[in-house]
């Protein structure tokens, strides 16, 4: 099924998600990459508050290239989300909408996915510079020492994604696979 979505979102519509439903998500995400969620534990650590509202945001897993003369932004394609596994129990414990990238995830994160009514979407690998067409603009807002693993606010438009782990417990990299295994 395809979608359009608002971002941010709440827990209705992350509930109205299916793995495998095609989305197109306009609005307002973050990116952070390990080096930024690793500050942002140690901010939460230090009992301080985080650069942005993490309830019911969307964080893109992504590091950018440098823009090209007269573009917002240079290739914006997915980073392989496992490597912010270990961070993002906590983020969505705290309400953390959805997370965007490629890849498998853990157990722990598809459990906190259904415990706090999220999602994960995946988006194109290798498709960078076409994703970066949608990102109307990009802002860094926080932790600019990091460079592209800074945090950025974006301004998407039509950004296309795909459900992954949705909050009923589905996962399509394990569904995909089972359709078209050989009994």
């Amino acid at each position: 099924m395809e979608k359009v979505i608002h971002v941010p979102f709440g827990t209705e519509t992350a509930d109205s998600l299916r793995a495998g439903d095609y989305v197109y998500l306009t609005g307002t995400v973050y990116t952070a990459r390990d080096a930024a969620h690793k500050r942002m534990q140690e901010t939460l650590d230090r009992g301080e508050e985080l650069p942005f509202a993490i309830k019911g945001n969307l964080i893109y897993y992504m590091g950018p290239s440098p823009a090209r003369e007269g573009r917002v932004i240079g290739s914006a394609g997915p980073t392989t989300a496992s490597r912010m596994d270990k961070y993002a129990p906590v983020l969505l414990d705290m309400g953390l909408g959805g997370m965007i990238g490629k890849g498998k995830r853990t157990k722990e994160v598809l459990d906190g996915i259904i415990k706090n009514h999220s999602v994960y979407f995946a988006a194109v690998g290798g498709a960078g510079a076409i994703l970066s067409k949608c990102i109307q603009s990009s802002e860094v807002i926080a932790y600019e020492d990091l460079g592209t693993e800074a945090v950025r606010r974006l301004e998407i438009r039509d950004f296309p994604v795909i459900v992954i782990a949705d909050s009923q417990g589905n996962d399509l990299y394990k569904t995909a696979v089972e359709k078209y295994r050989r009994v």
